[in-house]
């Protein structure tokens, strides 16, 4: 499958703009606010993104941050843990020396407790030691079903351990580099999924942010040849978060495309007719969440592919 209808999130207790982070991720801007307020402000939105899911009746499994650690970050799980549909958890290593405090043993815990069988580990953050990177599906995009895996690299992509994955895991790698324009400069972009959102027979891709003419066809080649409809979007469509998208099943199967409203108030009526043509859109204000952290909707969802046990 490449959709699911069950997703972990995380609900901070913490939030800020993360310092750590902040050296690489062109996304972040400052806010004049106490943190406190920053933090208050992400929980508030939040929590309707959360009820916009569930009243669409996608599965949200929702785990509250810890104050054991400083994790302004842990809103965005998936960049250290993914689950899969044969029962293997990953465990990613992160390029943030506070953010690899967001990993928890106990969120296997509440998984299994909700009827969700782990058979195994992978765990890859013994890289950090050589300051190798892979966050988890921020980095990489799976094509489930073609068993291929998207991703652009950077300081929290690094090609030998995208390929080692792709070895472990039985995908072919598609691996390019992205970039976006800051004070004029071309810099590599941090996470492959703010510029590209993988659905089940569709791929909204920032396609300018891929410089490298070779490079660019062949991803486009590559999703087409796998029957994808490609949507294109413009750079400043994605710095409003317009790649950062997560396709998601509800009630009755349905299929969702789930993103922020100033994603979604970024795209133009063909855009939107084009992903209409496939699923119904879900969007929520993210605006607090977005500024401060760097990171939108999908990076807040964490995809279950794990098996229910019998």
């Amino acid at each position: 499958m490449q959709i699911t209808n069950t997703i972990l999130m995380i609900r901070p207790i913490n939030f800020r703009m993360n310092e750590q982070t902040a050296v690489n991720n062109y996304f972040m801007e400052e806010l004049e606010l106490k943190n406190q307020t920053i933090n208050s402000k992400a929980q508030t939105e939040f929590d309707a993104f959360v009820k916009a899911l569930r009243d669409k009746g996608v599965q949200v499994i929702v785990v509250d941050d810890t104050d054991e650690f400083d994790t302004p970050d842990s809103i965005f799980p998936n960049n250290w843990i993914s689950f899969h549909e044969n029962g293997t958890v990953v465990i990613y290593p992160m390029f943030a020396e506070n953010r690899r405090n967001e990993r928890r043993e106990d969120i296997l815990d509440i998984l299994e407790e909700k009827g969700f069988e782990i058979r195994d580990i992978v765990d890859y953050t013994s890289a950090e030691g050589q300051d190798v990177f892979l966050e988890g599906t921020g980095s990489i995009l799976m094509d489930r079903v073609h068993q291929k895996v998207y991703c652009a690299l950077s300081d929290r992509a690094h090609e030998e351990l995208i390929i080692e994955f792709c070895e472990d895991f039985d995908c072919f790698p598609v691996i390019f580099t992205a970039n976006q324009t800051v004070d004029n400069q071309r810099l590599p972009i941090y996470h492959t999924n703010v510029m590209m959102a993988l659905g089940e027979d569709f791929a909204v891709i920032c396609l300018d942010a891929i410089d490298d003419k070779k490079e660019r066809k062949n991803v486009i080649d590559h999703l087409k040849r796998d029957g994808k409809e490609i949507i294109a979007i413009t750079e400043a469509q994605m710095h409003f978060f317009a790649g950062n998208m997560l396709e998601v099943l509800g009630a009755d199967n349905k299929r969702f495309l789930v993103m922020s409203s100033a994603a979604f108030n970024s795209l133009d009526s063909g855009q939107l007719a084009q992903i209409r043509k496939r699923c119904e859109i879900i969007h929520s204000p993210l605006d607090t969440i977005e500024t401060c952290g760097g990171g939108s909707a999908r990076c807040m969802m964490a995809e279950v592919f794990l098996p229910k046990k019998r």
